[in-house]
Order: structure tokens, then C-alpha cells, then sequence
């Protein structure tokens, strides 16, 4: 029951530092060993509920629940989620330390396989086979791509497989950004998780966190004899001397070198969190190989920089008195055709046997996001295409399903890439993904399933062919090796064609079929910005918004030199439509009205298919974007996107209704029609300033 006269923030700031003290108290008994190792489990797993629940019900809160009001409420609220996120780490950390041993991968790959074959036709010749295969192989090692890579597979082991890892410094290192862990030569570190680019994850006797180089560390404690230390100390001086040497090398790396590193960074930041994901794979309820989603990621923390909306607006020149990929034809009046180094046009065909989550975890989204990539940078906007599946067959994911009238966006797997990056590694990354809840704390998270890769040009840099292509899907992230993910596979090389025929054809699949596109298609892909991945059914609205774009900053401009804002609120909304689907939709839908209305002739003259645009947009997905009415845009929630469809179907309705009524004109008096609610005018919605968002 809540004190009279205390607000909620302060009554969980008690519960809060209750939780703190009962957490230093099982620490206390952990170091001591008091009490038997499943009696402090569970009085763990109590304390994680408690500290996850709290922490969502903190960050809930807002200034408007407290009864009276609070100086400084939000400083107040952002120090408490720190102390608790604290906490929160320090009971994950004593959770990976009392985790009763899981099974093994023997028994993990055989119970999935068990329930695969539920599905097949010759369940009991299968079911012998794999227990066949498992008496004979039972002591055997993990093995993902052979023998002779069993060492790599086991420095990818986190210690909960592979147990405590201590490791002590040989050199100082010093931290050199956010995430990096400072230690001096003799510190003691224990090693939490390993990762293949040589930054691992450590521990101080402190309890700090963070990635230090692996050649600075050597592996058990420092106690040792005096003997030993002298020639260690020699071996160290000779290593230092190439480290040094390997180390200014790094430094001296050109552009492409740092491109690369701003893209490992919020990778790496991401290894210094103990997040729900890593307790998860602990606990055993996410199959091997599944990692927090590196994609996903990039789009949270990146801003911008990695959604559609930032990659369709035009890109300024190197001296910024220009700009670099936007042009008018001058008999015609056309925006320019340019060719770009590669433009592909291509559909997900499927996925097949990717595993499932485990018992606790309530699936919200299946999904594949998308980009273009060289193996190690990001080089396009990443694009998300949601996957539908039968109940019946979790395994098998399909794109682009029939349905009735426009297919949605977000459902459609037939994608177009532009890409101008010069590079022999060129392809298109494909990253797998589930948004899931928690069910017993109503947390979300995003899951990576595994990644794939279609590099595409062959080794002469031709390139590839269109037909369909089968391509594995990898375990871990994009930036590990030797990490698989396997869906019902037993331990040991399998022996006979038909046993490896039967293996290979239960690995996880992604088909991805390259298509060739029609002259018409072609032509306006040619149009549209030199870098950019989406949807080909939405090419002809991104054809009229690139026109209008060259119009605005190329004619109607006083001089070239001006950068005044400009009033377009065509321009200045335009590109939320690509981060929230359903709204382009609604203007697909509403422009396909408009075009069946059009005449033979209307339809080629393009001045006035831009002069019906504008009407189109305003009168329609314009309203909707500042409508009271329609919630806010959340990814893989299902309430919130059932409301806005509702919403956005009434709203199209009864604007259609009112052009109708109007003697179809545009039907803009919406906005001063009191039976339609509208948001204040704000002079951003209005205005468009292109040097704030240009790339």
C-alpha cells in the first residue's frame, strides 16, 4: 500500500535500496558459501524478478503520477535507473556464477531434433539414427566445421560453457573510449567472455567492466617465482616491442580503417552489458548461436544515420555548395538518371529450419533486417522485412504472403538495392531476428537467429547471375567466425552420403532469389539516390518524392547559394513515411485512388502527376501524421499496430468521404473542419531545411 503523501518515485526508491541490501547480502554468502549453491540460486533468480520489475515500472513513470510536485524529478528518475542498473548487473553477474551446469549440446541438438521429427514421416528410423549417433559420439568435443577448427570453436566459449576463466595483466592499458577497461601489468582480471576480434571481456578485483586487448593478458594468476617473473619479464619485453610496433600500425590506418572501428564501436559496447540476452543463453532458454540482434542495435543507438529517412535525402558535395547526386536534365526538366556501381533487384524467397526460443520467451515479430555491407561496414540503410509463419511448421519462415489488395511493406520481400561503393566484398547482409517479451517479466528484447551473406559479384568482380540462391545461416554475429547454429544436428562427423545428405538438409536456410527488373522499373531506379535498400513497390512514390526534392532545391530556389528554410511540408514529413510503414501504405492506397481516376494522357505528364502528389499527401497521410488519434509508432507491438490501422482506415475513409462530398477537390478544408481533430501547426512540419538533413 502506498504511504499518504509519498509519490511513487520515492516509494521505489526505498524498494531500491531494500534490493540493494539484500543483493550485498547474498554476495556476502556467495564469497562465504553460505548456505547450498540451489538455496542462493533461487534467492537469485528472486532478486532478478524483483530488481527487472522494478526497473520497468521505474522507467514508466512519469513526472504527471506524482501527487505533488518534484524539484528535479527527471535528474532524480535517471540517477535511480542508473543505481538500479547497477544492481540489475551485479545480480546477473552472481547469477552466471550459480548456474547449475546446462545440457549439453548433445542433448540440446537431439531434443530439437526430437521434435522436428514429430513433423517428419520416418520419425522412428530418425530418432535411432541420432541415439545411434549419440552413444557412439557422447564424449566428443563440440565440432562446427571439424576438427581442426575445435580449438577456435572453444575461445568462443563464454564461461558459463567453458567455466571461470583468470587471466592477469602482463601491460598496462588504458582506456581509449566508452566500454574499455583500464588495468595495470599485475591485476588479476576473470575473463567473462571471449569474442574472435581479440577484445575480451574482463572483470577487475573491483567489479568494473569492460574489453582489453587479449595480448595484454596471460592466462592464470600472478603468484608465481622469482625466476619465473625475470623471464617472463624478458618474453614481455620483446612482446611489448611488437605489440608497440602492432599498435602504431593500427594508428596509421587510412579512412576506410576508421570507418570500420565506428562500427565495431557500438559492437563492442555492446559486449560490456550483461543484458537479458546473455542470462537467457545461461539459462538455457535460447538456442546456441543466438546473439543480441547487431542490426537492430545499430538502428536503436545510431540515430538516423541507419534508417531510410536519412538515405533518401539528397547528399551534399564536398565543398557543401552543392550537392552530389541531384541533378535536372535541362531540355526536359527531369531529375537526372545515374548510374550507380551496383543495383540489384531481389526477393526472400524463405527461411527453413531456423530454430525456435525456448519455454518463457512470447515470439512478437519474425523478421529479416537487411543492408548492404563489405564484411565489415554498414553501407546502406538497414531494412526490415517481417516474416510470416504456420503455427504448425515455427521453423519455416516465408516473405510476401497473398493477400488481398495492396501488399504491406512491411510484409513485402520483393527489395531493391543501390549501393555506389566501389568494393570487391560488396553483398547484402541479411540478419535473421526475433522481437520477444518475457512472460514472467514482461520484458523485451531482440534476438539475432543467425546471419547470412550474398556477396555480389563472383571472384572476376562479374556480376552474379540471377537465379536462387541457398545460403547458410550463420550462428553468433556478423562479426564472429566459427559460430553455427544448429537446428537438430548430432555431435560428430556424420558418416555415410545418405546420414550427410539427411544432416545438411535440416542446416538452417535462407533462399534469396535475384531477379532481373523491367525496363520501366529500371528507369526509375535510376532516379532515386546513389545508396538506398527498400521495398520496389514503393519506387514510384520515391520517384515523385525525389522530383519534387530537385524542383524545390534546383528551380525554385532564389539563388543556389540560398539556404533559407523553405516552405514544403511535403518535403519536411516526407521521409518519416519510411520508418513507419503503415503510413506509406496509406499513401500507396491513396495514390492508387488518385491514379485510377487519372486519365491516359495525365498519366504521362509528369508535371502534373507532381502537382497531384502534393494534393494526395496532404490530403491524406499529411493529416494522419499530426492526428491526435493515431498512437505512436512502436516496432512488434501488436496493440499499438492494430489501433493505428484502425485509425489510418477510418481516417482515409472519411477523407475520401469529404472529397466526394467536395466535387473531389483536394479536400484540404479538413484541417479547419472541427469534426476532424488536428495538432497545433509546428514551423518544423512546415518548413524544410535541407543543410540540417542533408547527408
Amino acid at each position: 500500500m502506498a504511504l499518504k503523501g509519498k509519490g511513487p518515485l520515492l516509494l521505489l526508491q526505498r524498494e531500491v535500496e531494500d534490493l540493494r541490501k539484500q543483493v550485498d547480502a547474498l554476495t556476502l554468502d556467495v564469497l562465504k558459501k553460505d548456505g547450498s549453491n540451489e538455496d542462493l540460486f533461487r534467492r537469485c533468480q528472486e532478486l532478478q524478478k524483483s530488481a527487472e520489475k522494478n526497473l520497468n515500472a521505474l522507467k514508466k513513470l512519469t513526472k504527471d503520477d506524482e501527487p505533488t510536485p518534484v524539484a528535479n524529478y527527471e535528474q532524480r528518475k535517471l540517477l535511480e535507473e542508473r543505481r538500479l542498473s547497477n544492481i540489475l548487473e551485479q545480480i546477473n553477474t552472481l547469477f552466471l556464477q550459480l548456474s547449475p551446469p546446462g545440457p549439453s549440446a548433445t542433448t540440446d541438438t537431439n531434443s530439437v531434433g526430437d521434435k522436428e521429427d514429430d513433423d517428419d514421416d520416418d520419425d522412428e528410423e530418425e530418432e535411432e539414427e541420432e541415439k545411434e549417433e549419440e552413444e557412439n559420439d557422447n564424449d566428443n568435443s563440440e565440432d562446427y566445421d571439424g576438427n581442426d577448427h575445435e580449438s577456435k570453436v572453444e575461445l568462443l566459449k563464454s564461461p558459463s560453457q567453458s567455466g571461470s576463466h583468470i587471466y592477469t595483466a602482463i601491460y598496462d592499458f588504458k582506456a581509449q573510449q566508452e566500454g574499455d577497461l583500464s588495468v595495470k601489468k599485475g591485476d588479476v582480471l576473470r575473463i567473462i567472455k571471449m569474442s574472435a576480434d581479440d577484445w575480451w571481456l574482463a572483470q577487475d578485483s573491483e567489479g568494473n567492466r569492460g574489453v582489453v586487448p587479449k595480448n595484454h593478458l596471460k592466462f592464470g594468476s600472478a603468484v608465481c617465482s622469482e625466476d619465473d617473473e625475470n623471464d617472463d619479464d624478458y618474453d614481455e619485453e620483446d612482446e611489448s616491442e611488437e605489440d608497440d610496433e602492432q599498435y602504431n600500425e593500427e594508428l596509421s590506418e587510412d579512412g576506410e580503417k576508421e570507418s570500420k572501428a565506428s562500427n565495431w564501436a557500438t559492437v563492442r559496447k555492446a559486449l560490456t552489458e550483461i543484458d537479458a540476452t546473455d542470462v537467457l543463453s545461461a539459462m538455457g532458454a535460447i538456442p546456441p548461436g543466438f546473439r543480441a540482434s547487431t542490426l537492430n542495435k545499430l538502428l536503436v543507438e545510431g540515430g538516423v544515420s541507419y534508417r531510410g529517412s536519412h538515405y533518401i535525402q539528397p547528399e551534399l558535395s564536398q565543398s557543401k555548395l552543392s550537392f552530389n547526386d541531384l541533378f535536372l536534365e535541362p531540355d526536359t526538366g527531369m531529375v537526372r538518371a545515374r548510374e550507380v556501381y551496383m543495383c540489384v533487384c531481389f526477393s526472400l524467397w524463405s527461411c527453413r529450419m531456423i530454430p525456435t526460443p525456448g519455454v518463457g520467451l512470447q515470439v512478437l515479430s519474425r523478421h529479416i533486417r537487411l543492408c548492404a555491407s563489405d564484411g565489415a561496414r554498414v553501407l546502406s540503410n538497414i531494412h526490415t522485412v517481417r516474416a510470416t509463419y504456420n503455427p504448425k511448421s515455427p521453423k519455416t519462415w516465408s516473405f510476401s504472403p497473398q493477400t488481398t489488395g495492396i501488399l504491406p511493406t512491411l510484409l513485402n520481400g520483393h527489395c531493391f538495392l543501390r549501393c555506389n561503393a566501389a568494393s570487391p566484398e560488396l553483398g547484402i547482409l541479411f540478419e535473421l531476428g526475433v522481437t520477444f517479451i518475457r512472460n514472467s517479466t514482461g520484458e523485451r528484447g531482440e534476438l539475432s537467429c543467425g546471419w547470412a551473406f550474398l556477396k555480389l559479384s563472383d571472384g572476376s568482380g562479374n556480376p552474379l547471375p540471377n537465379r536462387t540462391y541457398e545460403l547458410q545461416v550463420n550462428g553468433g554475429t556478423p562479426y564472429e567466425k566459427y559460430v553455427t547454429v544448429e537446428a537438430s544436428m548430432a555431435k560428430g562427423s556424420p558418416t555415410g552420403v545418405f546420414k550427410q545428405i539427411f544432416q545438411a538438409s535440416r542446416q538452417p536456410k535462407l533462399i534469396v532469389k535475384l531477379k532481373s527488373a523491367n525496363s520501366q522499373i529500371r528507369t526509375q531506379l535510376s532516379l532515386l539516390p546513389d545508396t538506398l535498400l527498400h521495398c520496389v513497390g514503393c519506387v514510384h512514390l520515391l520517384v515523385l518524392h525525389r522530383q519534387l526534392l530537385a524542383d524545390t532545391l534546383l528551380v525554385e530556389r532564389p539563388t543556389m547559394q540560398t539556404a533559407d528554410l523553405l516552405s514544403n511540408p511535403v518535403l519536411s514529413t516526407f521521409p518519416l513515411l519510411l520508418d513507419q510503414p503503415d503510413l506509406l501504405d496509406a499513401l500507396r492506397s491513396a495514390w492508387l485512388d488518385a491514379e485510377i481516376k487519372m486519365s491516359r494522357s495525365q498519366k504521362k505528364d509528369f508535371y502534373f502527376l507532381k502537382k497531384e502528389f502534393i494534393e494526395v499527401y496532404m490530403s491524406s497521410v499529411y493529416f494522419l501524421l499530426h492526428s491526435p488519434a493515431l498512437p505512436a509508432h512502436h516496432w512488434a507491438d501488436l496493440h499499438s499496430e492494430e489501433q493505428r490501422a484502425r485509425v489510418i482506415y477510418e481516417t482515409l475513409d472519411s477523407l475520401k468521404h469529404n472529397q466526394h462530398a467536395s466535387s473531389h477537390s483536394a479536400g484540404l478544408e479538413v484541417y479547419v473542419d472541427p469534426a476532424h481533430q488536428h495538432l497545433a501547426f509546428d514551423v518544423s512540419e512546415l518548413t524544410f531545411d535541407f543543410l540540417s538533413v542533408a547527408q
